[in-house]
């Protein structure tokens, strides 16, 4: 088949299926006529990656119009030593061109190909490419594609790439310019990746534009969250907090089929861009948020009814609160003897877990273990999760675990401080404990001392600082309850 265009475009038809995979180019060889000796552009350059095609190539032509010299270029399908992500020929005199252009794309496919299949087997797990456009500067947004990392490794993703760009100011259409989308189709490409991830959120038309243009799953922070949420909840409560939350991300987003929501809603909302049949969706989608927040209003009730019985008993209650993965769990375990999930994983715990703690003195307390924080924590997850952390409500001491180790230690303990302000829980007396203080040095060990004086130091792991804790636990909740004068 032979596509004709004019000076100012050509019009591509619809391609096979087939030709949206992942590891395939996309079947098309462009040739077209400079009308002077210029060669191959930067803008012909990104019209090959930004459209995957096999190659792309320039005739120059005299003023008579005979043929002079010929150039093409074509796809890498792995980076070259300097980074370029494609390779250039030497122009040559028309006459002495020599090249087979289907076996040339043959060749590049099974490359392609040969690649995307010993990255499955190395991972077995989906691959994706990490993508954050910001006007922060460059480190804090690698420090936040960082953090992305461990969410979609805890997801169960690969992650294939990644790519940064700051600008002045963020495109509202597809949030990145057409070089650097280009440069994104690329990555995909060499990664065999068949989804992006944003960091921070994306607005539904970005959703659909960047899905529409990449042909790949776009999700952004948000919705890799939700889906971490729905891959751990395992009680009926934590169930249905998951799910409410995702309805409520998911609702603005109903806009017809979208493979973009396909991981998120699964019939929801992807069964036809009919406008009735959207309305009959979007209101099924209301349906069930307005019956979920009736039930997580009775889970509620029944946690405040645990919470009068266990104040009438004059038990008093310490929650551990902090950012995901500090060790909260683990310190839970290590002070109670017990055996709840602490995985080494962004949000192993979701649901609320309660612990009787005793003490030598025959006193005991409730120690409660609730879902970690995370930077600019989704607002949907916040509603849906009040049920569980209004737990932290009733608490008479808040135990804030942070990992000493982390290199965003500071940025950690400030975000969780910010949410405990948001929810308006700051006024509850609170003790900072650094957890993993055996991994520092005693450098490292003397500068947290004097930036966190009247921080606990423990390691969870190995019941370092265990009887210190305990003891300050005791006193802090004495002195708050007036017993100790």
């Amino acid at each position: 088949m032979v596509l004709v265009g004019d000076t100012g475009a050509i019009y591509i038809p619809e391609l096979p299926r087939a030709r949206s995979s992942s590891d395939r180019l996309r079947g098309l060889r462009l040739v077209h006529t400079h009308l002077n000796d210029a060669l191959l552009s930067q803008e012909d350059l990104m019209d090959m990656l930004f459209l995957r095609l096999d190659s792309v190539s320039v005739l120059t032509v005299d003023g008579m119009g005979a043929p002079v010299s010929f150039q093409s270029a074509h796809i890498l399908p792995v980076p070259s030593e300097d980074g370029a992500s494609y390779n250039v020929h030497e122009a040559t005199s028309w006459e002495k061109v020599d090249i087979d252009f289907e076996a040339q794309t043959e060749a590049l496919e099974e490359e392609l190909a040969r690649t995307a299949d010993s990255a499955r087997k190395q991972s077995g797990s989906e691959h994706a490419v990490l993508v954050s456009v910001s006007t922060q500067p460059k480190d804090v947004q690698e420090s936040h594609l960082n953090e992305l990392a461990e969410l979609a490794d805890t997801a169960g993703v690969s992650v294939a790439g990644k790519l940064v760009q700051r600008v002045h100011q963020v495109n509202h259409k597809f949030i990145m310019g057409r070089g650097k989308l280009a440069e994104l189709e690329i990555l995909c490409l060499q990664g065999n990746a068949s989804m992006i991830i944003f960091d921070g959120e994306l607005s539904p038309a970005q959703l659909r534009n960047l899905t529409e243009v990449t042909e790949r799953k776009v999700i952004d922070r948000t919705q890799l969250i939700l889906d971490i949420f729905a891959q751990h909840a395992t009680t009926r409560a934590g169930k249905l907090q998951v799910e409410m939350a995702q309805l409520q991300y998911a609702l603005p987003r109903l806009v017809g089929k979208n493979r973009a929501m396909d991981r998120l809603m699964g019939g929801i909302g992807g069964r036809g861009p009919g406008e009735t049949k959207l309305e009959t969706d979007r209101r099924k989608v209301r349906d069930r948020i307005a019956r979920f927040k009736k039930e997580l209003a009775a889970l509620r009730k029944q946690r405040a009814y645990a919470r009068d019985r266990r104040n009438k008993a004059r038990v008093p209650v310490a929650a551990l609160v902090g950012y995901t993965n500090a060790g909260k769990s683990t310190t839970l375990n290590a002070l109670t003897n017990s055996t709840v999930l602490a995985e080494n994983k962004l949000f192993a715990t979701l649901d609320p877990t309660t612990r009787r703690l005793r003490f030598p003195e025959e006193r005991e307390l409730i120690l409660t273990d609730t879902v970690g924080f995370i930077r600019n924590l989704p607002k949907e997850l916040r509603e849906a999760f009040r049920a569980t952390l209004e737990e932290l409500e009733a608490a008479d001491l808040l135990l804030h675990v942070a990992d000493a180790g982390h290199p965003e230690l500071e940025k950690q303990i400030a975000a969780v401080e910010r949410i405990l302000e948001d929810m308006e829980l700051h006024e509850i007396p609170t003790t900072l404990i650094l957890n993993k203080w055996d991994t520092l040095d005693e450098e490292q060990q003397e500068a947290l001392t004097h930036l966190y004086p009247n921080a606990i130091h423990i390691a969870a792991k190995s019941r370092l600082g265990l009887d210190e804790l305990s003891q300050v636990i005791i006193d802090r909740i004495d002195w708050e309850r007036g017993l100790v004068i």
